[in-house]
């Protein structure tokens, strides 16, 4: 495709190995020039030594489309896509000749007027409209007789004054078009930059689908090469780094994850912070419950006596239920027996005393069953304590159940009608 014109070549080839490619190039080039710049995309064809000799030997400067980002050579991309939709309906019935029409399909397309210039790529090319079948049929009906010879230097001065000035309209065109085209993209176009050192994800396609995307990472940006360019290098694997758009990348950001225990081969324990447990628990209850300001009177005082008389529903002790029974399916699996996590003597005494509330509660019981899992603590950021479990050498061997899970706005909205039902509305005011 020439960026200036816009016309298009394209050759039929049964494969697309370098030296085919190296021969059908030469081809194209030895009825139009050499040209002194080439960008293609960063195919291994086009990428090959011998690809490279080529261009050495003609001096032609070779420019490689970003990997991953289309928009590079996007009129290449759009004109594969215009002439992929064109072959299937010209050829519907004898679909394996394409390569026979694939000339009368570019002669079409070269003969058609470009939106963002105005003019055809024959016309900016010739200096004079294509003469296609529709014009021999208009010329016939019309009685066309051919005028009179010209002499060649008028002919010339004609030509180069027909092409100076739709060169000129074209390129005036093209402006008015890449200026609407770039107002449209500002709209929703976001500036953003990476420094050597940052981490981000890659959206790479997938090797299954093509047409699908992933993000993977994190990554390491290596090297900024330009303005919207970065080389991102892959610290985990052999992969030598690879050129990405920063349209392709996106920041990462790391989970700032505090657990309050760890394994150690030796030494000492480290000094456990003190502060990030609680003495004790308050028994919570009624009296500690905020009532928006935006009720009346009449609606905290009714809040309240419906609180109190379900002061067990209400209480901020877990309690256990009978209803519902779940058990871990591990078909055949060993039991698995993971030691616990070497700890300090304060994350020990905590661990102790949240046993202990649980066994007073009811929601945890002794066992002596042979699969075990290590504890691990977690600090809130009320400087209290979640009490979590490792299950992952549990869960690895787990058969997934096949119970959906019940949508939680389900559940919540049908607790509403059940407790204004049961209420008779008496809190319709907080549901407004």
């Amino acid at each position: 495709m020439d960026f200036a014109i816009r016309w298009p070549e394209a050759v039929a080839l049964s494969n697309t190995r370098a030296k085919s490619v190296c021969q059908a190039l030469a081809d194209i080039f030895a009825r139009v020039g050499w040209p002194s710049n080439i960008l293609t995309d960063a195919g291994t064809n086009f990428l090959a030594g011998t690809m490279e000799n080529l261009w050495e030997a003609h001096g032609v400067n070779h420019l490689v489309a970003t990997p991953y980002h289309h928009q590079t050579n996007g009129m290449v991309e759009n004109f594969n896509g215009t002439l992929g939709a064109m072959i299937p309906k010209f050829v519907n019935e004898h679909s394996n000749d394409w390569d026979l029409v694939l000339q009368q399909l570019l002669f079409a397309y070269r003969a058609a007027r470009h939106p963002s210039l105005g003019f055809s790529p024959f016309e900016l090319v010739y200096g004079h409209e294509v003469k296609g079948p529709l014009q021999l049929v208009k010329q016939q009906w019309e009685g066309f007789t051919p005028s009179p010879r010209t002499n060649i230097l008028d002919f010339v001065t004609n030509l180069q004054n027909t092409l100076r000035t739709s060169l000129a309209l074209a390129k005036e065109n093209l402006q008015d078009a890449q200026k609407e085209q770039k107002a449209w993209y500002d709209k929703h176009a976001r500036e953003r930059s990476f420094k050597v050192g940052d981490q981000v994800m890659v959206l790479k396609a997938l090797q299954a689908h093509k047409m699908e995307a992933s993000w993977e990472g994190p990554f390491t940006v290596q090297e900024r090469l330009g303005a919207v360019n970065y080389l991102i290098a892959f610290p985990t694997s052999n992969r030598k780094p690879k050129v990405y758009h920063i349209n392709s990348l996106k920041p990462f950001y790391s989970r700032e994850l505090k657990v309050c225990q760890f394994t150690a081969q030796g030494g000492d324990d480290a000094e456990w912070p003190k502060d990030v447990y609680y003495e004790g628990k308050s028994a919570g209850g009624m009296e500690e419950v905020n009532l928006s300001m935006t009720l009346g009177r009449m609606q905290q005082k009714q809040i309240q006596e419906l609180c109190t008389s379900y002061a067990p529903t209400f209480s901020d002790t877990p309690g256990l239920s009978e209803r519902a029974y779940h058990s871990i399916d591990t078909g055949n699996a060993h039991p698995i027996k993971v030691q616990p996590y070497r700890v300090s003597p304060q994350a020990k005494t905590a661990i102790e005393r949240e046993i202990q509330d649980m066994l007073q509660m009811g929601v945890i019981r002794p066992s002596g069953n042979a699969w075990a899992s290590p504890v691990v603590l977690v600090p809130k950021p009320d400087r209290e304590i979640r009490f979590c479990v490792d299950y992952r050498k549990l869960n690895a061997v787990t058969r997934p159940g096949n119970y959906p899970m019940p949508c939680t706005d389900e559940l919540l909205e049908k607790l509403v009608h059940l407790y204004f039902r049961l209420n008779k509305g008496v809190l319709a005011g907080t549901a407004r």
